[in-house]
């Protein structure tokens, strides 16, 4: 996957921050463990000039294996005692050694010149976060979302919209509580001002919280993204947010329909949820859109996709954003 320049330097300097704070670390507990036992800071020296004294002999060419073995068994000797100085204050062998994040890599993000994982899910990470910046994600919870704003009954309709919303709640509770790479789809449908947006994101909160990559993002800021890269980036990184909203664990596309519709915004709305399909990738989908009004936005493959494979909320109610302004 592709990543800008921009993200690729901030995890760069990510890793360096890393490595510094390691490095910071290592050097105030050695300077506070050898206050407290010069002896362990001579025996430190003297396993430096063990290994300079080493590079010499290989240089040297004289009886190396003699003088090799002869330092190899004094560094023994100087880490055993090491140990035993430690162990006397129950303290690890690996004390005086630096703790890197990423012990494979030591948190130079590359192992002989390949990308280590690390750096690959720290960028993902940040491309991610970068995407979400502009939502509400910390603004809504299972715990904010009140039912008090549903009223019970609807002359209207015969219905409880208390009573759906109810049920709807207590659904995305045990999908958020069950969530994993291969959950079913939803489309969220209803007014505007049911809680469509607030139930999501609280789903995406708690997905983010297992460690899961989840992206939100509404239909018009998709689509113009996804315009702005394809048609001005000139190839450079065109397709990175495409990647992104494809390759995602969880992907939330809020208020699906209210985009500019055009050849290329169907096109790429399309290709996403249908990738995303194809490789049993859960995606959640919100629109104030019926079902026949979707047809007369998309083309009828699209709308048979969505429906067909997609668990349908149908959420009730009178906007509850307006009830909550009454109240202040």
């Amino acid at each position: 996957m592709g990543y800008s320049r921009e993200i690729y330097d901030k995890v760069r300097q990510e890793l360096y921050e890393f490595r510094i704070q390691s490095w910071e670390e290592l050097e105030r507990k050695k300077k506070l463990f050898f206050a407290r036992f010069p002896e362990a800071s001579e025996i430190e020296k003297k396993l430096a000039l063990t290994a300079i004294d080493s590079a010499k002999a290989v240089l040297g060419g004289s009886d190396t294996k003699k003088e090799l073995e002869s330092l190899r068994e004094r560094s023994v000797s100087l880490r055993s005692r090491l140990s035993e100085i430690l162990k006397s204050v129950n303290l690890p062998e690996d004390y005086l050694e630096v703790k890197h994040k990423c012990p494979k890599c030591q948190d130079e993000g590359f192992i002989d010149g390949v990308m280590c994982s690390c750096m690959k899910n720290m960028m993902k990470k940040e491309s991610y976060r970068k995407l979400n910046s502009m939502s509400p994600l910390e603004l809504s919870s299972f715990e904010t979302f009140s039912l008090d704003y549903y009223p019970e009954n609807d002359e209207s309709s015969g219905q409880s919209p208390r009573g759906r919303m109810e049920l709807i709640l207590n659904f995305c509770k045990k999908y958020s509580e069950n969530f994993s790479k291969k959950s079913p789809n939803l489309i969220m449908v209803g007014n505007p001002g049911l809680g469509k947006t607030h139930l999501s994101l609280a789903i995406a909160s708690e997905a983010i919280d297992k460690g899961y990559g989840v992206i939100y993002v509404s239909a018009p800021n998709m689509v113009t993204k996804l315009e702005k890269e394809k048609f001005q980036n000139y190839g450079r990184d065109g397709e990175e947010s495409e990647k992104h909203f494809i390759d995602c664990d969880l992907l939330i596309i809020d208020d699906l329909g209210t985009e500019y519709s055009n050849a290329f915004s169907n096109s790429a709305v399309y290709n996403i949820v249908n990738s995303r399909i194809m490789m049993s990738k859960p995606t959640i989908i919100n629109t104030n859109l019926t079902m026949k009004e979707l047809e007369k936005n998309y083309s009828p493959r699209m709308v048979s996709r969505i429906i067909g494979n997609n668990i349908r909320l149908e959420f009730l109610g009178l906007d509850v954003r307006q009830k909550r302004l009454k109240h202040f």
